[in-house]
């Protein structure tokens, strides 16, 4: 798809039931409750940190802007969980429900480091063989790797996650169709495919190409020195990673980039999966109130005098 110029580039993420945007001042997120309504809520992010000084600083922008956009998705997710379950009237239980989802996700976050970062380390760390610095790091990002994709896959014959991947599917139709100026209407939105260039499942691929180069001159360390220095390796990693997603994506339409994103496009099929129709226009609702809302504000204000 040839994507047309954009001043601005929105994402979001699924959720239950439905589909979070965000864009360049405001975030939306949109569900399908039980009765077949199309639910909207929207609030304003962070604008010191998104179109602050901080945005425009290689790196740390990464690292901040991707643990904001773990707490909005967090939020995003806890608020259409009320609403899929139909338990608007139930302030206690919604409490109960918020609460239990701040905590499962920082242990979801403590448990990912642990899988991902610190357990192939360990793996690799215990090996009597004698390998190179590379080998070494390569071997680690291969079982880094596969217990990423072994675990996404797992989780993707689960029900419940099948139709989350399918909302994820829908917002990247939603996103491609918008980015080429195609309208946003069901029709049209389902011609385009579920891979995107700026996906999340991208960046996890990209975080372990990036980590073998980062820890790649650490050599091999002591079993102890070796689990630390991965956690501590976790920032900078981050960072580079997120810069070489939005540089990939800029320049996406390149022949010699395609190569070069076609395995993060392939990983895709792990996370997205393809959405009916019904998806499809929670989706676009989503984006289009964000959309709608960021209009409002660029609009001036007449400061209630009369015409």
């Amino acid at each position: 798809i040839e994507m047309k110029e954009q001043e601005f580039n929105y994402g979001g993420q699924a959720v239950i039931e439905g589909v979070m945007m965000r864009g360049r001042s405001r975030m939306a997120v949109a569900v399908r409750a039980p009765s077949g309504e199309i639910v909207v809520h929207t609030e304003p992010l962070n604008l010191a940190l998104y179109q602050g000084p901080v945005s425009r600083i290689p790196l740390l922008r990464g690292l901040t802007m991707l643990w904001d956009a773990l707490g909005l998705g967090l939020k995003a997710l806890i608020w259409s969980a009320d609403i899929a379950i139909g338990e608007e009237e139930r302030e206690g239980e919604k409490r109960l429900l918020e609460a239990m989802g701040w905590i499962s996700g920082v242990v979801g976050l403590a448990i990912g480091v642990g899988l991902f970062m610190v357990l192939p380390s360990l793996l690799i760390g215990l090996l009597p063989i004698p390998l190179t610095s590379l080998a070494d790091n390569l071997l680690e990002g291969l079982i880094r790797l596969a217990l990423m994709v072994g675990y996404i896959w797992a989780i993707g014959h689960q029900p419940d996650t099948a139709r989350v991947f399918a909302y994820h599917g829908a917002e990247h139709k939603t996103i491609n169709a918008y980015e080429d100026g195609a309208p946003l209407t069901v029709e049209a939105v389902q011609s385009y495919p579920t891979a995107h260039t700026r996906c999340g499942t991208a960046f996890l691929l990209t975080v372990v190409a990036v980590s073998i180069l980062v820890l790649a001159p650490l050599g091999r360390p002591s079993l102890p020195v070796r689990v630390v220095s991965r956690v501590l390796a976790i920032p900078p990693i981050a960072g580079i990673s997120y810069e070489w997603l939005r540089f990939s994506a800029r320049h996406a339409h390149r022949p010699w980039m395609r190569p070069l994103i076609g395995p993060s496009l392939a990983l895709q099929r792990l996370t997205t999966r393809e959405p009916d129709d019904g998806m499809i226009e929670v989706a676009i609702r989503a984006l289009e109130a964000v959309l709608a809302e960021e209009e409002e504000e660029k609009q001036p204000s007449d400061g209630g005098a009369n015409p």
